[in-house]
């Protein structure tokens, strides 16, 4: 049985919660292998809408392992509190569904507050966080003084482990203006949600050996976008984690021999939120209808995201980056009706045109896109379940766009729905 990696590759929203779940009837483990709660996911399941930020996928679903990895940094409180809003629409979460890789580093307030500070700053770059803490806990795991899942199992280590991390913090705080924090206030924060989290504490890397050479299929769930990727996104307008592929493997514990089929998430269009380039934004009526059709609001933040044309140069360096096998094609549905539709192929450079996107921030910011024209289609595909359903427009679109980008359409979704999805090729059997 193959194993399936699911990652974004655009900027992230690209509909991986439908694509997720409905991968997760067909997996028996579903992992979380980087990010935080700052990943929205909306999942709909028989006319219910369930919003996750940092729970897997799996969790909705009876008689699934979920998992989260050690590569995720784990805010306690932010767990309790969705654990509590999914239990009030009925899915229970015990430690038989659900378990927390002991060495995943925590995001605690003192993080939040940081990442708060730092984006209303009058000075230095303004990211366009979620403010949920993801950015500093990082930066606490990286200078190896972060409080990790472990520690709250044996909270005799915590006052050590507090005074190594204001070490750092309180220096920070009173350089930028803001009071110290109080040790007793860390450890009390800590300790009063302890009791409800060590439960879940695994050794996540030997529970997933386990379950691989026992034959179960397992489902790696990536947060955010290739486009987002600390190393290959559009930096420093990035998030504070590897979200390609390869993290499923450093992110979780299981070697990358391992790693299967690797299934890339690609809206039919592009957005981002937050600041930074986007070369085929369109700041115009066409993003406004894109926005509206396609309800282009965060999941996590409610914020509106900017919305533009296809960029087939990005998701081909996706497609490169990842070793994506196949694509999963979503809201394919919300370029109905338009007369016309673009796709970007290349960029306009001092006079060249490239195929690829420049890993400088003022060559991204410089570069023009080219582009391509379709003609549009009058016909719903919202609802689609057959290849025939589809308008010969439509299908001509979806098979230039596998041409464009050099990955074959394994899923198409027609519709937030998860049974509106066709089926080309199934990852599990891969």
């Amino acid at each position: 049985m193959g194993n399936v990696v699911v990652i974004g590759s655009q900027w992230g929203d690209e509909g991986k919660g439908k694509i997720v779940d409905w991968l997760s009837e067909r997996a028996d483990v579903v992992v979380r292998f980087q990010g935080g709660h700052n990943a929205g996911h909306t999942l709909v399941v028989d006319g219910v809408s369930y919003k996750l930020s940092l729970m897997p996928s799996g969790v909705v679903r009876q008689g699934k392992l979920s998992v989260i990895g050690n590569g995720v940094v784990f805010d306690p409180h932010a767990f309790v509190a969705e654990k509590g809003r999914l239990a009030a629409q009925g899915v229970e979460i015990s430690p038989q569904s659900l378990r927390i890789a002991d060495n995943a580093a925590l995001i605690l307030s003192v993080h939040r507050e940081l990442d708060a500070i730092r984006e209303t700053s009058s000075t230095g770059t303004k990211i366009g966080t979620t403010g949920r803490g993801i950015g500093p806990a990082y930066e606490d795991k990286v200078g190896r003084r972060a409080i990790r899942v472990m520690d709250l199992a044996n909270v005799d280590v915590l006052p050590e482990r507090i005074e190594r991390l204001l070490a750092h913090h309180n220096p920070l705080r009173r350089g930028l203006g803001q009071a110290e924090i109080d040790p007793a206030a860390i450890l009390e924060e800590l300790t009063s949600v302890a009791a409800e989290i060590t439960p879940y504490i695994d050794r996540v890397w030997r529970l997933l050996d386990e379950r691989r050479k026992a034959g179960e299929r397992i489902l790696f769930e990536g947060a955010q976008g290739t486009l987002l990727d600390i190393d290959h996104g559009t930096y420093p307008f990035v998030t504070s984690s590897n979200t390609v592929a390869g993290q499923a493997a450093a992110g979780s514990g299981l070697g990358p021999s391992s790693i299967g089929f690797v299934l890339g998430i690609t809206k039919a269009y592009t957005t981002r939120v937050g600041e930074g380039p986007f070369p085929t934004e369109q700041d115009n009526e066409v993003g406004q209808f894109l926005g509206e059709a396609g309800h282009e609001f965060g999941t996590v933040t409610g914020r509106k995201r900017r919305c533009g044309w296809f960029d087939a140069v990005l998701v081909r360096q996706a497609v490169a980056v990842n070793g994506i096998h196949g694509l999963a094609l979503t809201k394919l549905d919300v370029l109905d009706g338009l007369d016309e539709i673009k796709v970007g192929v290349g960029y306009r450079l001092d006079g060249k045109v490239i195929d690829y996107l420049p890993a400088s921030l003022a060559d991204q910011r410089r570069a023009e896109p080219v582009y391509e024209t379709f003609e549009g289609w009058r016909e719903t595909t919202r609802g689609a379940r057959r290849w025939s359903d589809l308008p010969a427009q439509a299908i001509k679109y979806v098979r230039h766009i596998e041409e464009l980008v050099g990955a074959p359409v394994t899923l198409l979704s027609t519709s937030p729905e998860r049974e509106d999805t066709i089926l080309v090729r199934d990852p599990f059997q891969d």
